[in-house]
């Protein structure tokens, strides 16, 4: 891979405290061109401090955690590094889950039963964005 391909690709880590469907989020968002996963993990401590570690670009933040809740990830993230793109992929999608997430610097909110496939779409406009970005 040259250069021009990795300043191109977005680095996504997964906080999402089953691993089953912390597996499925990876195998779709690894299906998409110039993606790559780059760390995970399932509590909001071990994912702030792998977020920074790996200089993600974007969170997919689930709200349930063990011992710990997504939206402490999202406020951290947002004192810490704000550049990060906050995308909330969850089953606890009712109005007052939105606001929250929202006053805590969520980016993006998906229902992770209805609103999956919005959520790919959602990384692959931020790929191509990024791709328009860095384009001579």
């Amino acid at each position: 891979m040259d250069a021009s391909q990795t300043n191109a690709t977005l680095n996504v880590f997964l906080v999402e405290d089953a691993g089953a469907v912390r597996q499925r989020i990876a195998d779709a968002l690894s299906a998409i061109p110039r993606v790559a996963v780059v760390g995970e993990a399932e509590d909001a401590p071990s994912a702030l401090d792998g977020i920074l570690a790996t200089g993600a670009d974007v969170a997919v933040v689930d709200l349930r955690l063990i011992d710990s809740s997504g939206i402490d990830v999202i406020s951290g993230l947002s004192r810490e590094r704000p550049e990060v793109v906050k995308l909330v992929l969850t089953n606890h999608s009712g109005p007052a889950f939105r606001e929250a997430c929202e006053t805590a610097g969520a980016d993006f909110f998906f229902d992770k039963t209805s609103e999956f496939d919005a959520a790919c779409r959602t990384i692959e406009v931020l790929v191509q964005t990024r791709a328009a970005r860095r384009a001579p």
